[in-house]
């Protein structure tokens, strides 16, 4: 550690408390830190056992804690039950001081440093040297979330104690005004494990906070509260929105509160622009939605968002096992995936777009409730299946006449159909003129060997590499129908128990309810009716609580740490609860008491009362005398008894039929001795 002996203030003493262990360990403590030292400044020498006594096992800790306090108050506490130094020690071999009265720690200009002592049973000493920790640096600000949304994590073991964990923290943050709501969720972030269950509070200030914190408190789950129980191995599945899910606006808010969605949307936004009639941000910002509506626009503002968002998964350490894309959103699956370097990727987007935005305008898509074997006979030159969402859910696409004609059919079926805002009959024959221009685009790009796994739209199987680096397989893919229910199938089949939506409203992960396996978990990063901040920070937060590995710090700048609540045990009483006794096995255990009545004296002889000489005059011994009945022989002994001498006389005494010998006891030694005499020559 490269210290000097006089760098150390204070020593945590083990302290036998023994005669023997005691002094040696002075000594040693004396000849070690005692040295070189100022007389102003001597070594302040303690023990913990004076406190509490030995705690076995515990007393090393329990050293360490009483220290770490003390630093923490700038205190050495006195050491009970002492008053002046022991004799048996030589104080004079060097300067150490007893800690008899508690005493400010010194104030020397260099941290504070104590060491710690502790002895094993079986001999092994342990010593540690302790330093204060270094006072917090001042924590630049960080540009604030807008709106700013802090979420305040907290975990147990079982969900009685994330409740009372809640109520902890909220009494604790109730009690001090002053605390910085982004310090408390960074302190939590940073400083507390994530336990098997758990919840996230989210809110923009502090009223907010404290309101889900003790709604959670009371078991109530309503507001911003997202709770779960973690699931160790979770496989997770990333959905790509395809086409329709636009809206104007989107990405903005969490562009102004997310440096990493900022900065990854900008990037692909500078490659897009470059293959744009004016930047995307004015048209994906801006406030004409008929724009955004075009398919010119419409699919590289999905790209774009999608990728951005794909990045900011990323940065809390998700690390995805498949991906799926739906229509144009398996291009940013594959680009993310590695398959397409970035200024590739735009380029196809730009080139899918617009070629398809340039071609004649018409046709129609309608959803309709119908399997796609219900569907196949509706299927005609004019008519295509475009999508298969869900096992029930098809999109038909085509020529207009003959689209709605098919739709209008299973509608007298009494089967739901919906009209699909769109420009242009994608997926269907009339998207054949754009593919042989397309398809020249797509072998000028560079492709590579996915990283990550990637479920074809185009057959609903895991895409081989060879099909992703195939051009064919990206203009069928604009031409052939999106097999997203496949595809969803394919991930259950995989093991996927997580889906993570990018894209801007939680359109697929609707759909994935029919398909995916029982208790799936679904997130979409974000929702069109809610704020893109609390989105995006609730999707984080149902991953942290369901179990996703996230690192729980990538949500919020750093902030600065401050105390909170400990871990709220929950206490069980582990005594035997006594039980009744019943039947015979309880007899043995029952104690009863039963007086003896008094044994009868006999009545054919007498007892032989032996009194010292001395005892003869005293009142107890006339008491002795009448106890014992009107027959009561008595010898008195004069001087030491002799043996052989007290044996002749007993015959005398026998005669009488003595039934018992009583012997009055002198005191001390003498009576011992008396005794042993009498009973020697009785015997």
């Amino acid at each position: 550690a490269g210290l000097a002996a006089r760098d150390i203030d204070a020593v945590e003493a083990h302290g036998t408390g023994t005669t023997l262990g005691d002094p040696i360990e002075a000594h040693a403590v004396l000849a070690t830190y005692g040295q070189d030292r100022s007389g102003e400044a001597p070594l302040w020498l303690g023990s913990l056992k004076s406190n509490l006594g030995h705690t076995q096992a515990a007393a090393g800790v329990g050293g360490v804690i009483k220290m770490v306090l003390a630093m923490r108050h700038g205190v050495l506490p006195r050491t009970l039950h002492v008053d002046a130094p022991s004799s048996q020690v030589d104080w004079e071999r060097g300067r150490v001081a007893l800690l008899t009265e508690a005493t400010a720690w010194p104030e020397t200009g260099r941290p504070r440093r104590a060491g710690v002592s502790s002895f094993g049973v079986s001999g092994t000493n342990a010593h540690v040297i302790l330093e204060s920790a270094p006072a917090d640096d001042p924590v630049s600000a960080a540009p604030p979330l807008a709106p700013r949304v802090v979420p305040w994590t907290v975990s147990g073991r079982t969900p009685e104690a994330v409740r009372a964990q809640a109520a902890r923290l909220s009494a604790r943050v109730a009690a001090d005004p002053s605390l910085d709501v982004a310090d408390v969720g960074w302190s939590l972030l940073a400083t507390r494990p994530a336990l098997g269950h758990r919840a996230t509070v989210l809110g923009a200030g502090r009223d907010e906070l404290l309101a889900g914190l003790r709604g959670l408190a009371a078991g109530e789950t309503a507001g911003a509260v997202i709770l779960g129980e973690a699931r160790p191995d979770r496989v997770v599945g990333v959905l790509f929105t395809g086409q329709g899910a636009q809206r104007l606006g989107m990405g903005r808010e969490l562009y102004a509160g997310s440096p990493v969605f900022a900065a990854a949307y900008d990037a692909v936004v500078a490659e897009l622009d470059a293959h744009l009639e004016r930047p995307l941000k004015d048209v994906v910002w801006g406030d004409d939605a008929g724009s955004l509506d075009r398919t010119g626009w419409a699919q590289p503002a999905l790209f774009a968002l999608e990728v951005a968002l794909f990045r900011l998964l990323e940065s809390w350490g998700v690390v995805p096992d498949a991906l799926l894309g739906h229509s144009v959103g398996e291009v940013a699956a594959a680009h993310v995936a590695g398959v397409l370097s970035l200024p590739d990727a735009c380029r196809l987007v730009a080139a899918r777009a617009q070629l398809m935005e340039a071609l004649p305008p018409g046709g129609a898509m309608v959803a309709v409730e119908a399997t796609e074997a219900e569907a196949a006979p509706l299927v005609t030159r004019g008519v295509s299946i475009a999508a298969v969402n869900t096992p029930g859910s098809v999109v038909l696409s085509g020529e207009e006449a003959a689209v709605t004609g098919a739709a209008e059919s299973l509608a007298a079926l009494g089967r739901r159909t919906s009209r699909l805002r769109a420009s242009h009959a994608f997926h269907s024959a009339l998207m054949d003129p754009m593919l042989a221009e397309f398809e020249r685009v797509l072998e000028t790009l560079a492709y590579r060997e996915p990283r990550i796994p990637v479920v074809s739209g185009l057959t609903g199987a895991v895409a081989t590499g060879d099909e992703l680096r195939s051009p064919a397989y990206w203009a069928a893919q604009a031409r052939e129908a999106v097999r997203f229910a496949d595809g969803i199938r394919c991930l259950a089949d995989r093991g996927a128990s997580a889906l993570v939506e990018m894209g801007p409203d939680a359109v697929l992960s609707a759909l994935a309810e029919d398909g995916c396996a029982e208790g799936t978990l679904r997130v979409p990063l974000l929702r069109r009716d809610r704020d893109e901040n609390i989105a995006v920070t609730s999707g984080w937060a149902a991953l942290h609580a369901h179990g996703v590995p996230v690192d729980r710090r990538a949500v919020l700048p750093e902030g600065r740490r401050i105390d909170l609540p400990t871990y709220a045990f929950q206490h069980r009483r582990f005594w035997p609860a006594p039980v009744a006794a019943s039947g015979v096995e309880s007899w043995r255990y029952r104690e009863t008491w039963t007086p003896l009545a008094p044994p009868d004296r006999a009545t054919g002889g007498s007892y032989l009362l032996v009194i010292p000489a001395g005892l003869d005059e005293e009142p107890g011994t006339a008491a002795v005398a009448e106890a014992l009945g009107p027959r009561t022989v008595t010898l008195t002994v004069d001087g030491d008894p002799d043996r052989a001498a007290l044996a002749g006389r007993l015959p005398e005494a026998a005669g009488c039929g003595l039934v018992g010998v009583v012997v009055l006891v002198p005191d001390g030694v003498a009576g011992v001795v008396f005794v042993l005499v009498v009973l020697q020559a009785v015997l």
